[in-house]
């Protein structure tokens, strides 16, 4: 149930999905503040002015460590995607040029490899990693077959002999690229981590409530403001949180480039 509804969220778009999160993180802030408020009227309100305002900064400091802690790992799932898909595509690019120096028929099948595979990719393997559904176990054929084929070409100079070496080298660097892109495709923040930013987050807010349970508008704005915050935090790390899904997801335009007829 969780996942589901965390697969909805992702794929909003980012005008929605703000919405949403800003929408819950308001309600929720609302409901702390107005049963704070209840609790105060009925007697409690000299308990709560006993908590002490110094304990505000260390929960604040907190929730800043879990969201820099946890946007870490979103940024570097990024970076390795974004890395990831431009490998491959240099390295078939750098292939559709090599292919050259085997004019006729072996330049003419490599490059109808290297397009038959940017095509699956783009078709099929792209909406799998965007459903975390992508795995390693199927070999891609195109690729598989262009290495076979680059294997048993048959130089007739040392300048073939060389281009033969380097199209093995880059495609078997695509190879290892496209499985960089496949791993990093299942990766998100993981449960402990949103409940323990949403913890820390509520814990803020519930301090905030009861150091201002005797004015009731100082307490609004304060928590108001950190709500804000708490929201724009989770807005961000969400929506890059998984590489290949929602708006800001990474794209194939890499791969496209290489062959512009696509």
């Amino acid at each position: 149930m969780l996942q589901s509804t965390s697969d909805w969220l992702h794929v909003l778009p980012l005008a929605w999905m703000a919405v949403v999160v800003f929408g819950v993180t308001y309600l929720v802030a609302a409901a702390i503040y107005l049963g704070v408020r209840m609790l105060a009227a009925g007697g409690r309100a000299r308990s709560f002015k006993a908590v002490s305002p110094g304990m505000l900064p260390p929960l604040g400091i907190l929730f800043g460590l879990f969201v820099a802690f946890t946007a870490a790992q979103v940024w570097s799932d990024n970076e390795r995607a974004e890395n990831a898909v431009v490998r491959e595509a240099s390295a078939l690019r750098a292939v559709t040029i090599l292919a050259a120096s085997f004019p006729g028929e072996p330049e003419a099948h490599l490059r109808a490899l290297v397009r038959r595979h940017i095509q699956d990719v783009v078709a099929q393997e792209w909406q799998m990693m965007a459903k975390r559904i992508a795995n390693l176990v199927v070999t891609p054929h195109a690729l598989a077959e262009a290495l076979q084929t680059a294997i048993a070409l048959t130089p007739t100079n040392p300048g073939q002999q060389i281009a033969q070496t380097q199209i093995v080298a880059q495609l078997e660097t695509a190879l290892e690229a496209r499985r960089q892109r496949i791993l990093v495709s299942g990766t998100q923040v993981g449960p402990l981590k949103w409940f323990c930013v949403f913890v820390q987050a509520a814990c803020a807010l519930f301090a905030i409530a009861m150091v201002h349970s005797d004015d009731g508008l100082a307490s609004a704005f304060t928590m108001g403001i950190f709500a804000t915050g708490v929201a724009a935090s989770v807005l961000l790390i969400m929506g890059f949180d998984r590489p290949f899904v929602g708006q800001l997801a990474v794209t194939p335009q890499p791969l496209l480039q290489v062959m512009p007829e696509l």
